[in-house]
């Protein structure tokens, strides 16, 4: 049984049980017809040939576009919508108000989105892969698209792209950003795949991208080189972008991942990002596609003993020079921090210095870094705090997915809402994230009683500053299990060459960022952020270390020291969770016990992890600094 997430039959009761009518022609004017058809065998509504007698009217009014208006008629609630898009949009609008759509006081209003590419980046592999397995940073189970190195059914994908939808998403890159052997053919003999999938995506307004291997000439045998300045290699990627544009004429384009962790990339020819990224962008432009171009590009063979080397730099060194060089259809994806996803970040400064340059951030919806989804973690808090730093500055998002093939979808029933979230902040990102989350609640548990209203908030609202307060603190990063990223070992990654330390000894911890004495990291950020961090007496607490090399005593602005701050902040992250547990076990009789039980599974693995990463935290520090707890609690 497939959990239907926020689209089960109950969000359309209030639409199926009227009488609606739907004016429009061609694919998504007749998704919504099959939408509306559906509701009302449902719940007793009737579709009805004109305005005459309808309560709902949805309609087309313009040539195209995503937008639409909403208000009272008369007696009737109406969606006017810019094109099919905007009529699609239009009618899972009216389904997340349910009945506040129609009263006689439901204010007009024009919806817009305020980006225009909101897109899911799948990393799944078509062949299981020895260590990544089936989906890359997948915690969901196996891959919705491919079983056993061949497609699967495409009923699911289908509901999946309803879903996606319903949230304001409307693109999907369909494989993995690290390209094996198996999956650059999804550009020539296993296109047929692509075709199919697209063909599911496309009946609910979503264009379908392609992850592809920068040196498929190569690999597939064709070249001796994917030198970008080479005739041959820009032939032969116009004549296989032709081909695929046959089988799939919507395709929205390619997603690259180039000369990052041992992707190849135009580096190898001595050639730059933009000659590469152009090139492609060339074979795609005929056909209106797009060269998403991954800007997480570093060093991860660094020596450690160099300090002078910083990952963090990385992102803007190698493409803020290239400002300006890049063609009109391509654009440049960014990590929304300048490391990997951790639980706390500044704002990657590339996504500040480029303003001649089309960027997309990128979030992580999957939570790699963040509980690989058996710890409850809502992270559009975090997300808000990004998209309204970067407003104006970026015209897409991409995310990670962390949908898969489980039951849940999602693996702990609660990160479907961050799989729904990210769309919904795509679409608006000056949505409060809390009243994003009543409205998911809304969906996927209609008609719920206060008490499990108030149970959800109580576990989400604050979960994502939760799992901060038992895992890395204050800016650090990277305190985890190195390969599979789960679970604490501060020193894991300290000694490795991937640029990710925290230098702790037994005076202090924290990376010198600034110019005075570090690497001069906070140069790269516009004045105002660079002299914020710059200064130990202006730099946000929660991102000192990211910043500073600091004395075990520092005194924070909170009024507290580092090393008191992290022995307060893990005991009451791990004492939170216990009361978690405890709150989650009211739920027992207000939703699905088969939903409880995983939630509840889940929430017993997020205790004992939370308990691990006290205990080894705060003993870790505890050693170095030989400080104690000035409360006394228990630290081994």
């Amino acid at each position: 049984m497939i959990h239907p997430a926020w689209l089960p039959s109950e969000a359309f009761r209030a639409i199926g049980s009227r009488r609606v009518l739907v004016q429009g022609s061609g694919p998504l004017a007749d998704t919504v017809r099959h939408e509306v058809a559906q509701a009302c065998a449902r719940f007793g509504g009737v579709v009805v040939p004109d305005r005459k007698t309808a309560e709902l009217i949805l309609s087309i009014a313009g040539p195209g576009g995503e937008g639409f208006r909403l208000g009272r008629r008369g007696d009737a609630t109406v969606i006017s919508a810019d094109g099919p898009p905007g009529l699609l949009n239009g009618l899972f609008e009216v389904a997340r108000r349910g009945e506040r759509a129609f009263g006689p006081g439901l204010a007009d209003e024009r919806h817009v989105p305020a980006l225009a590419r909101r897109m899911l980046d799948h990393w799944d592999n078509i062949d299981v892969h020895p260590v990544m397995g089936q989906v890359e940073r997948g915690y969901s189970g196996g891959s919705l698209f491919w079983q056993d190195g061949r497609p699967r059914d495409l009923g699911r994908v289908r509901d999946y792209a309803r879903l996606l939808a319903a949230s304001g998403v409307n693109a999907v890159a369909i494989n993995n950003v690290n390209v094996h052997a198996t999956e650059t053919r999804l550009l020539t003999d296993r296109l047929t795949e692509v075709a199919g999938l697209a063909s599911t995506f496309r009946v609910y307004g979503i264009r379908v991208h392609l992850s592809v291997n920068f040196a498929a000439p190569v690999i597939l045998g064709d070249l001796s080189t994917a030198d970008p300045a080479d005739e041959a290699v820009r032939a032969w990627w116009k004549s296989t972008t032709a081909r695929v544009y046959e089988a799939v004429p919507d395709l929205g384009g390619y997603l690259v991942k180039a000369d990052s962790e041992g992707q190849p990339g135009p580096f190898t020819y001595g050639r730059s990002h933009a000659d590469g990224a152009n090139m492609l962008a060339g074979a795609l432009e005929p056909y209106g596609g797009v060269v998403h171009w991954r800007a997480f590009v570093y060093n991860h063979r660094q020596d450690w003993r160099d300090r002078s080397t910083d990952r963090a730099r990385a992102a803007h060194d190698h493409f803020a020079p290239l400002d300006g060089a890049f063609r009109d259809n391509v654009i440049l994806q960014v990590k929304h921090g300048p490391m990997d996803f951790q639980t706390r970040e500044p704002i990657s400064p590339a996504l500040l210095g480029m303003p001649s340059t089309r960027l997309a951030v990128e979030l992580q919806v999957t939570g790699e870094y963040t509980g690989q989804q058996r710890h409850v973690c809502y992270l559009p808090p975090m997300w808000s705090e990004v998209l309204r730093a970067v407003a104006g500055h970026v015209s897409g998002l991409a995310a990670v997915s962390n949908a898969g093939d489980d039951p849940f979808w999602t693996g702990h029933p609660l990160a479907q809402a961050n799989l729904y979230a990210v769309g919904r902040l795509a679409w608006n990102p000056a949505r409060d994230p809390i009243a994003i989350l009543d409205e998911w609640i809304d969906l996927t548990f209609p008609g719920a009683a206060s008490e499990l209203r108030d149970i959800l908030h109580d576990l989400m609202d604050e979960s994502w500053q939760t799992y901060e307060q038992y895992t890395a603190p204050l800016g650090a990063g990277f305190m985890v299990r190195p390969g599979h990223h789960y679970g604490p070992d501060v020193d894991g990654y300290e000694y490795t060459p991937w640029g990710t330390y925290h230098f702790a000894d037994r005076d202090g911890v924290g990376v010198d960022r600034t110019v005075a004495t570090g690497t001069g990291f906070t140069a790269q950020y516009p004045p105002a952020w660079a002299d914020r961090y710059e200064s130990l007496a202006t730099c946000p607490d929660e991102l000192l270390l990211f910043f500073h090399h600091v004395p075990y005593g520092h005194v924070l602005h909170s009024g507290v020291t580092v090393i008191q701050h992290i022995y307060d902040t893990h005991f009451a992250g791990a004492h939170r969770v216990t009361a978690m547990r405890e709150r989650w076990q009211e739920a027992a009789g207000l939703v699905d016990p088969a939903l409880h039980a995983r939630v509840t599974e889940r929430l017993d693995e997020q205790q004992r992890s939370a308990d691990e990463w006290r205990d080894q935290i705060n003993t870790y520090f505890y050693r170095k600094s030989g400080v104690p707890d000035a409360h006394g609690r228990p630290i081994h």
